[in-house]
């Protein structure tokens, strides 16, 4: 789903919630005077268009040529974010820190050396609070230039003080800065790739986390050096599908907030990634109660105010929570009772059209595919693959070969034999150029062909033979990767066992509450 328009001016106009806009027209009737302002006039017309439309723009702007709109445009663009800051600058404690030095700034032009200092001690010490220690190199910055060009006699020995701060400071910086640059790569290795392909993508991966992992990272106890540690495990173990150490780092990464409750406000968007990625390790491993108990605090916390008055975070918790309960559903086999999510979801998609990234809408339309999928409703499952299989883009390599893969699957089961063969040879093509075929998608397609010419009869124990193959490489994970994406097991055994894949879901899922 692309966004309405690439205009930078429309999209930040678009953005804005009710509150935002009323702010505007107070703030810059305020500061002009005037009430006929052009760009006011320019705000109320963009902000009643659709689509960004220059044409209509410039007729209904009467007197403001082509150039003079491009200024305009310009001038609109930094009051918006002038009034916004002022708005937003008692909820962002980054504002709030910037906007203390500002003041410091002003009064030691102003040579009132003693009052800008006062302010930088009371920034100083509400930044180490929150650990927020990148605005702590700028602070202690100015508080040296004061001490270096003005006799303040604040205190003995400051300058061996504030050396001694600020290289504590440049150490702890450094490390957070490393972490965090290893987080990032490793997630952005995902995003592109997906799960490690072969034994030379887990040889890559790991190489890459040796080379990169700081000396004495284990030993660091600040709450951010621990965050992007857990982080960095969390993508690692992931992309190696390692479960079990996905989830075990996943849960530390939450702990860390629920240890440090404060930081749940200063990190609210860390929080919510890190329970989205606790509750897929738990679908992963079928944790199905904590999935649920995990789920229930993931809710909680998208009903704050925090959460509900930020459009990022609103726009983000939605998508995770939309992502779990849709998991939800493939573990508990309910994929018809889960078809109920589809219109609500592509609804507020659709709405926040100009936020959401192009990986989240590939992802979203592949769980609505799994669930029709799990319906039975092929032919619209088909309908959400062809959004994946005709989107031209680098990101997810690995979505994009099961969706091929997946659509394979619905043609057989609507019986669509005239395409089977020429199907199955250009998904075995794309993913062979992809390097993302095992011994186990080999198989499947193989007896996608095999089973072209033979009777329901003759077919059963040519699905119990690929049954077997699946379940003796279970535990080889190069090989198993399919499983991440669609449970061809259960797709398979509900084939042998002449059932759908929703009553052999739900018969494990009874089994697994009686065993524990």
């Amino acid at each position: 789903m692309p966004n309405r328009s690439a205009d930078i001016l429309f999209q930040l106009i678009k953005s804005l919630e009710k509150a935002e806009k009323r702010h505007f027209k107070l703030y810059i009737r305020r500061s002009s005077g005037k009430e006929d302002l052009k760009i006011v006039r320019l705000f109320d017309a963009l902000d009643k268009q659709k689509d960004y439309d220059e044409k209509t723009l410039l007729h209904k702007l009467e007197g403001v040529t082509k150039p003079q709109l491009a200024n305009l445009k310009t001038h609109l663009y930094k009051q918006i974010l002038a009034s916004l800051r002022l708005l937003k600058s008692t909820d962002s404690l980054d504002l709030q820190l910037n906007e203390q030095f500002d003041y410091a700034h002003i009064l030691y032009k102003k040579g009132l050396f003693l009052q800008s200092l006062r302010i930088l001690d009371r920034a100083k010490e509400l930044a180490r609070a929150n650990q927020k220690f990148n605005i702590l190199p700028q602070l202690i910055s100015l508080e040296k230039r004061i001490e270096n060009l003005h006799i303040t006699r604040s205190m003995q020995d400051r300058a061996n003080l504030l050396s001694i701060e600020a290289n504590e400071v440049n150490r702890h910086i450094d490390m957070v800065a490393r972490l965090s640059n290893l987080s990032l790569q490793l997630y952005s290795w995902y995003i592109a790739h997906g799960h490690a392909r072969n034994e030379s993508d887990e040889k890559d991966v790991r190489q890459f986390m040796k080379q990169n992992l700081p000396a004495g990272a284990w030993e660091q106890t600040g709450f951010y050096e621990r965050l992007y540690l857990n982080q960095s495990y969390t993508w690692y173990h992931f992309i190696r599908q390692d479960f079990l150490q996905y989830y075990r780092h996943t849960r530390k990464w939450v702990e860390l907030f629920r240890e440090q409750p404060l930081m749940i406000r200063v990190e609210t968007g860390h929080y919510i990634k890190g329970l989205h990625n606790l509750l897929n390790a738990h679908f992963d491993l079928r944790n199905y109660r904590e999935f649920e108990k995990t789920m229930e605090e993931f809710e909680a916390l998208a009903e704050t105010s925090r959460v509900k008055e930020h459009e990022n975070f609103r726009i983000q918790a939605f998508i995770y929570i939309s992502t779990a309960k849709m998991n939800q559903h493939f573990m508990l086999g309910t994929f018809k009772e889960g078809l109920s999510l589809v219109k609500p979801i592509e609804e507020k998609l659709e709405e926040y059209s100009l936020f959401i990234d192009q990986h989240r809408i590939l992802v979203l339309n592949y769980k609505f595919a799994i669930l029709y999928f799990g319906s039975g409703d092929y032919n619209t499952c088909l309908d959400y693959l062809q959004k994946i299989i005709n989107e031209k883009t680098d990101l997810r390599y690995d979505l994009q070969c099961y969706a091929r893969l997946v659509h394979l699957m619905a043609h057989y089961e609507l019986g669509n034999d005239m395409l089977m063969e020429s199907l199955s040879k250009s998904v075995y093509r794309f993913m062979a150029k992809m390097k993302n075929l095992t011994v186990i998608e080999e198989n499947m397609i193989r007896f996608f062909r095999q089973s072209l010419p033979l009777s329901p009869r003759e077919i059963k124990p040519l699905l119990e033979q690929f049954l077997q193959t699946i379940k003796h490489l279970e535990k080889n994970r190069f090989e198993t990767r399919a499983l991440a994406y669609l449970d061809i097991i259960s797709w398979l055994e509900s084939k042998v066992q002449h059932k759908t894949m929703s009553e052999i879901l739900q018969k494990k899922y009874q089994q697994s509450k009686r065993k524990k």
